[in-house]
């Protein structure tokens, strides 16, 4: 059927025309409906105005999809020039309520809505180009620099999701309705909800990297999981069937709610469904861009708090153990539903993928075996925070993608929406948000005599991650002292009877220094490009304390603690923040520092010499630059071509001190000799890793 909205492709394939044609029709596709999403605002102003506070206005989802192609084909090295520097800064971050998420409208200089539909035309333009032209190898897997490509398109397919969830929460006069996403017009009477059983088994989850279709990084690794007999119920919960617990007071029943559920029903002042408008004839329903007469029989669409309340209330009013499903028993829901992928040659069996409707669609609509909507029509909220398969790895592109919502306050949704397409509608998903988020989300409960359960997903367990924990706040080996801890101590000396109001850690990894340096700055920005980096030192912040696991021998690991306390850095937590950002594209907003720290993160860098040129622009007249770095220069992170020295010039050694004093010193002086502080990472108990790193100190004069 040519009117079907392309899948997914297969990325195994080992013809290069083709894989090159099914790509481009994939991204020309994906990126002019997401702009036709767009059009469903009325006027320039809906685009600055925002839908919910915790959330940027829509201008900043309209530019983000756009700059991400740019700032990861430049990664992947697919390319090697920006578009727009400014654009692919100001829209690179700020899409969820991290702590590092730059939500400050105050630091925004929104472009008009004309020159970011200009800019995504370039940005088209330069995708095109590089699926026409750039050389191709075959299959596209993990590794491939093409993988890029497929990630930027499947990234905007979550945000043709998540932007439709904000225009659904936008005020009414902004939106309007279109045909190319007309939602459905059936309703009728609400089927009574039953319980049906759903014998034991095994749920097997996680696909290997030879998968022939592109996955985000938490749904490779393995798990297999016995999961007893269950029931489940045979519909969503659908409108009606929510009523009962609205009108029995469930929102006012306190005894109903977690803690965490209970503050956020208090903050929103929840009385019912989000969704839900209460007018003179009656309950309404709010759509993506109109508000229709309650569909009785719809799914809910609810957050997670308001789903759980449910079930307790469910619970006492049967008898039975209500409650949410697991991940686990979704996929042993799904397998005794006789289900699999999608078809990618006629419309799926469920409403998703905007194969049907732009809006949900009657509960008992869709027959998947004797369940219905095992997936489609809503996601589905999940007992399960989302923590990592075994054989976890991030990617080295996108290593912020899951990461940061180990946090065990992000729950699994499953099954998919009518508007989840590509990966998204894939059962191999698995997407997760914070529990009061709303995201055409609904659910279906399960009665079990189990108790929901989750792997542990507090011990921080990536091995770099847990060595950088190490490197900063572990352990010192070899009588080395800490690294980060020592090159604090060289710049507070520097500064000496220079002003000291705020300092720059950039490239902070997992933040002593940031904290380090706080005890003599009054405050401390850490910037680092890895989000999963900077949360340990976000966690601490917050916290106090963090927890990771260090790899010891072969399988035996051990678990360690620390606490800013211990380290005498307690009275600084209040003193230090953190932000995601990249060294080379900084937002105009770090500027103004007294001192600015780059440990270890020249050569790492992908425009080294551009980071120098521009860093001055940072610094006050009379401010310090560090510059910490081995010089261990790697074609992996930058290209040879823009390498700064370590190499040969005019038949002659010229090391990477040439190339930053050539650089820097058009703006900078060099204020004492270099030194060479040493460090160790440790990677087992018996392997270590032993470093010099070359300090140069420079003191801007204009």
């Amino acid at each position: 059927m040519t009117d079907l909205f392309l899948r997914t492709p297969l990325l195994n394939g080992s013809d290069e025309a083709t894989m090159r044609r099914t790509l481009g029709d994939y991204f020309n596709a994906t990126f002019t409906r997401y702009e036709n999403l767009f059009r469903t605002l009325t006027c320039d102003e809906a685009y600055f105005r925002k839908p919910i506070a915790l959330r940027h206005p829509l201008i900043f989802y309209f530019g983000h999809t756009a700059t991400f192609f740019i700032n990861k084909l430049l990664l992947a090295g697919l390319i090697h020039e920006r578009i727009n520097p400014q654009f692919e800064s100001m829209f690179s971050v700020g899409v969820d309520e991290m702590s590092w998420d730059d939500l400050n409208e105050a630091n925004y200089d929104w472009p008009t809505v004309s020159a970011l539909a200009d800019y995504r035309k370039q940005v088209r333009a330069v995708v095109d180009r590089v699926i026409r032209d750039v050389p191709l190898t075959l299959p596209i897997d993990w590794e491939n620099p093409w993988w890029a490509i497929v990630m930027g398109i499947e990234h905007e397919q979550i945000h043709l999701e998540t932007s439709s969830v904000l225009m659904r929460q936008h005020a009414l006069q902004y939106v309007q309705p279109l045909p190319e996403f007309s939602p459905c017009t059936t309703s009728g009477e609400p089927p009574a909800n039953t319980l049906l059983p759903v014998p034991a088994g095994i749920a097997r989850m996680g696909k290997p990297r030879t998968a022939p279709a592109y996955g985000w990084d938490n749904e490779y690794g393995v798990r297999e999981s016995d999961v007893t007999e269950f029931q489940a119920s045979r519909y969503l919960v659908s409108n009606h069937e929510f009523l009962a617990f609205v009108e029995a007071g469930g929102y006012r029943n306190d005894t109903l709610w977690s803690e965490e559920g209970l503050g956020w029903r208090n903050f929103a002042g929840a009385a019912h469904p989000s969704f839900w408008v209460s007018g003179t004839t009656g309950w309404q329903l709010r759509l993506m861009a109109q508000e229709i007469p309650m569909p009785w029989d719809w799914p809910v669409d609810v957050n997670y708090h308001e789903a759980k309340a449910f079930c307790h209330w469910k619970a006492i009013q049967t008898g039975q153990k209500v409650r949410l499903p697991t991940e686990d028993e979704w996929y042993r829901l799904h397998d005794v539903a006789g289900l699999s992928e999608i078809p990618s040659d006629q419309k799926a069996n469920a409403n998703i993928h905007l194969d049907h409707f732009s809006s949900s669609c009657p509960v008992n609509m869709f027959a998947q075996g004797d369940f219905y909507d095992v997936v489609g029509n809503v996601w589905q909220w999940t007992e399960t925070p989302i923590y990592p398969f075994e054989g976890f790895e991030v990617h080295p592109i996108y290593d912020d993608f899951t990461t940061p919502t180990f946090d065990g306050r992000h729950n699994l949704i499953k099954g998919g929406s009518w508007i989840s397409c590509g990966n998204e509608a894939q059962p191999s998903s698995r997407y997760a948000f914070r529990r009061h988020f709303f995201q055409h989300a609904g659910f279906r409960y399960v009665v079990s005599d189990d108790t929901a359960t989750a792997p542990n997903i507090y011990y921080e367990s990536d091995k770099q991650l847990s060595e950088y924990a190490e490197f900063h706040y572990g352990d010192e080996y070899y009588g080395v002292a800490n690294f980060p801890k020592a090159l604090a101590h060289i710049a507070i000396a520097a500064m000496a009877g220079r002003p000291a109001h705020t300092a720059l850690d950039l490239g902070c990894a997992t933040g002593r220094a940031t904290f380090e340096l706080a005890r003599h700055f009054d405050h401390v920005t850490g910037v680092d490009f890895s989000a999963r980096f900077i949360n340990l030192g976000v966690q601490l912040a917050s916290h106090g304390s963090i927890r990771y696991m260090l790899a010891d021998e072969g399988e035996l690991v051990s678990y360690k603690t620390r606490r800013l306390a211990d380290m005498g850095l307690e009275p600084v937590r209040n003193k230090v923040d953190f932000l995601q950002g990249d060294a080379c594209n900084l937002k105009p907003v770090l500027s103004g520092y007294d001192f600015i720290l780059a440990a270890n993160l020249i050569d790492r860098l992908y425009n080294p010499a551009q980071f120098l040129r521009s860093i001055h622009k940072r610094l006050n007249t009379g401010g310090i630059l560090m510059i910490t770095s081995p010089y261990t220069w790697l074609e992996e992170h930058t290209r040879r071509e823009d390498w700064i020295g370590g190499f040969k010039k005019d038949g002659e050694s010229y090391t990477t001190l040439d190339g930053l004093k050539a650089i820097l010193g058009q703006h900078f002086r060099l204020v004492q000799a270099p030194r060479d502080v040493p460090f160790v990472i440790r990677e087992t108990r018996r392997k270590f890793q032993h470093t010099l790193s070359e300090v140069t100190l420079w003191e801007r004069i204009r």
